[in-house]
């Protein structure tokens, strides 16, 4: 499942990067009780892109931002609570990330769910309905 994390460039090391994909993958599979699943794991997929600075904005004038995404079927994150626990951790492990170089209240989280989505992985289109048949075991991944 796709997350993007948009930020002003210089916030975050190499490093940093590297740890805070790998923290909110462990986050988005801790959060929906699928972390020992060898079908989720790898298809945890993102990037982080790096904004010049003076290109990106909050009020309408130049500001250093993190926003970070993520694109999922209805069966992910499901419940408010969760969708609460995926923002409030996220933002402080992108927080800890950036080692003091943004404030809280320059990141910006947001959750897309697909109604029923059309989640191509290994070259197959998988409903939700055929995703979670898939991590709940009921079915073999194609």
């Amino acid at each position: 499942m796709p997350v993007q994390i948009i930020a002003t460039e210089g916030l975050f090391t190499t490093a940093a990067e590297e740890k805070l994909f790998a923290d909110l993958t462990e986050l988005l599979l801790e959060l929906n009780g699928l972390s020992d699943s060898a079908f989720m794991r790898p298809n945890v997929i993102g990037e982080i892109t790096s904004v010049n600075n003076g290109r990106t904005f909050s009020g309408g004038k130049p500001a250093n931002i993190v926003i970070f995404e993520l694109k999922v079927p209805s069966i992910v994150l499901p419940t408010r609570d969760l969708q609460l626990a995926w923002i409030s951790r996220g933002t402080d492990l992108i927080l800890a990330a950036a080692a003091g170089k943004i404030t809280k209240d320059r990141i910006w989280g947001n959750v897309v769910h697909a109604v029923d989505g059309l989640w191509g992985i290994n070259g197959h289109a998988y409903s939700n309905e055929d995703l979670g048949a898939v991590l709940s075991g009921q079915r073999a991944a194609f």
